[in-house]
């Protein structure tokens, strides 16, 4: 620094520095040049060194035609006695001294509060290049954190950055994987190229049991939220199903519609065609026309003309077992049952299209209903026998639309319930800490829990809110990916309190940032719409102060790279074959 500096602080406000600079080029120091972004230091008698970040600066042209530099800076914290604290209060009116801080100076900040074992880095800073931004690793994972950009803006290899460095940590020096537990969404299958050692579910091997829907998911599976006839349907769905896992299960003794408990699907079918075509006895509703089938039940008297009497749950098991054939109405003595009058035709076809889709086959084949609880449990945390991995990418590219919601929802509260259920589970062990720690990655996470209350949403948004109001408590947190953060559930993304960033063009979704951040930066935050790619606000409460940094680049990245258009199209005539290509699409 030389000694011709004329640098003056000339107002104070408690988010703002104004200073008057004489000589702009003689006010910096040889590491760097000044720009939107450097940091400055700012000392009073007491010697407090007030840190401060440029936010802009404007230039005052006297009458003389001599030039003053006019800098606006926001306030980070202050150096006292080698300590750096948040917040710019502690400092004596008026300032001594303004310097630009110095690298040394940066980079105690951001080692400032966090012991080793806490640092987790993956950033570093942007204006000053070799200044690591390091977060406390323990608030980042243990609280949600919110990863927002525009396309491509660097949001896939930012994540792909963090989750790579989180599973390579380890407390000392052994072999094998870590204690890291993360599944991915994967909504573009892009992730796989990222973590090549990972637990890989797609819709050809993923099985969810439809036996662990709960009320919510099975009747978005099958009732039609238009239908007049919806309460009725939900009332026989539930009954039947209810009184199958009852007869399934028969040695459960408290046993509900939301149990965890297996159920067949083929006698829920059954039952609900049967319930379609019955009939009964006129002048004794508790009589059903079965044909040829009087004598099936035990205890049941009967005669071809009055029919057999059952009770309701007789009825239930019996309409389990077959379809049956009912004789047809007489205007005297043989009436329609209570729901063969139309109201269940639409629902029944639904869940024949439902059920009978080969593109369901992960939620209704013969795996789903053969796969035991904890093997369902074991597929998502990456605990495959001689195979275990850190990372599961479940790839939703090719779950079909109609139950991406369902899909999302039910993996979600598996997971919330493992994480609420080990926890007592290690409370009785001799109260031992919960030990797997569950990270939750939503990629593109508008796209199944959006800001709307459409029927098809109702599922997973529930699930993720859920996660998002408690999971912390449970050991399962979220990490939230979208280049559309305005149209997120605000219940969901409020909760984050940690956020990265990056690029942002619509303006609806810089607003959104702006005001649901916890924490600001100056100006900077009204830059997001000109970040380069890879660059980020890092902001929340693992952060040592909101910065500004340049995300490090993963040796591994997603395969979410642009085609290059004009390359591939000054490249020959490429011949695509149709047959095969439409054969592939088709299958």
């Amino acid at each position: 620094m030389t000694d011709s500096i004329n640098a003056e602080v000339i107002s104070v406000y408690p988010d703002k520095v104004k200073v008057a600079v004489d000589d702009l080029n003689s006010f910096r120091l040889a590491e760097e040049h000044l720009k939107v972004g450097s940091y400055l230091r700012i000392a009073d008698c007491d010697d407090v060194v007030l840190v401060a970040v440029i936010d802009s600066f404007a230039i005052e042209v006297k009458d003389n035609g001599d030039r003053k530099y006019i800098i606006e800076a926001s306030p980070l914290g202050v150096i006292k006695n080698e300590v750096f604290s948040r917040g710019g209060d502690s400092i004596a009116i008026p300032p001594k001294k303004v310097e630009p801080a110095k690298i040394s100076e940066i980079e105690k900040i951001y080692s400032y509060g966090l012991a080793d074992k806490e640092k987790f880095d993956f950033s570093q800073l942007s204006h000053n290049c070799g200044v690591r931004v390091p977060v406390d690793g323990d608030k980042f994972f243990n609280k949600h954190i919110g990863i927002v950009g525009s396309t491509g803006s660097g949001k896939s290899h930012t994540i792909a950055t963090i989750l790579q460095k989180a599973t390579s940590q380890k407390s000392k020096p052994y072999e094998g994987l870590n204690n890291s537990h993360i599944i991915i969404f994967d909504i573009h299958a892009e992730y796989p190229s990222a973590f090549p050692s990972s637990n890989k579910l797609s819709v050809d091997d993923i099985v969810l049991p439809y036996w662990l829907l709960n009320s919510e998911e099975l009747e978005e599976l099958f009732l039609d939220s238009g239908d007049n006839n919806n309460y009725n349907q939900s009332s026989v769905l539930r009954s039947i199903i209810t009184q199958n896992k009852k007869k399934h299960n028969p040695d459960v003794e408290k046993i509900f519609y939301d149990s965890p408990l297996k159920f067949d699907i083929e006698e829920v079918l059954n039952c609900l065609i049967n319930l379609k075509s019955e009939t009964k006895n006129s002048k004794a509703v508790d009589r059903y026309m079965i044909v040829g089938e009087e004598g099936d039940v035990e205890n049941s008297s009967t005669t071809a003309e009055s029919g057999i009497y059952l009770s309701n749950e007789e009825k239930l098991n019996m309409y389990f077992s077959k379809l049956y054939e009912f004789r047809p109405t007489k205007a005297s003595n043989v009436t329609k049952g209570d729901y063969a009058d139309g109201t269940l035709d639409k629902f029944v076809s639904r869940f024949i299209s439902k059920y009978k889709q080969d593109r369901l086959n992960f939620l209704f084949g013969t795996a789903s209903k053969d796969i035991s609880f904890e093997n369902t449990i074991k597929q998502f945390l990456g605990y495959k026998e001689n195979q275990e991995a850190n990372v599961t990418i479940i790839d939703l590219s090719g779950i079909p639309f109609e139950v991406l919601s369902i899909t999302v929802s039910l993996i979600s509260r598996i997971l919330f319930d493992l994480g609420y259920n080990y926890k007592r589970y290690a409370s009785t062990k001799g109260g031992r800490q919960h030990d797997i720690p569950i990270l939750l990655v939503l990629e593109e996470a508008h796209k199944y829990v959006p800001k709307s209350d459409l029927a098809r949403f109702k599922a997973s948004k529930n699930s993720i809110e859920r996660i998002a109001k408690e999971g912390r408590k449970y050991g399962v947190t979220l990490l939230l990916a979208s280049q559309r953060p305005s149209e997120i559930s605000e219940t969901i993304f409020s909760q984050c309190s940690n956020f990265v960033a990056m690029r942002l063009t619509n303006p609806d979704d810089q607003n959104y940032v702006r005001r649901i951040l916890p924490d600001t930066f100056g100006n900077l935050t009204s830059n997001l719409s000109s970040l380069q790619t890879g660059e980020a606000l890092l902001m929340g409460d693992a952060a040592i102060l909101p910065s500004l940094v340049k995300i490090d680049v993963t040796e591994l990245p997603p395969s979410s790279s642009d085609i290059p258009y004009l390359k591939v199209w000054k490249s020959e005539w490429k011949n695509l074959d149709f047959e095969q290509f439409t054969t592939q699409w088709k299958s």
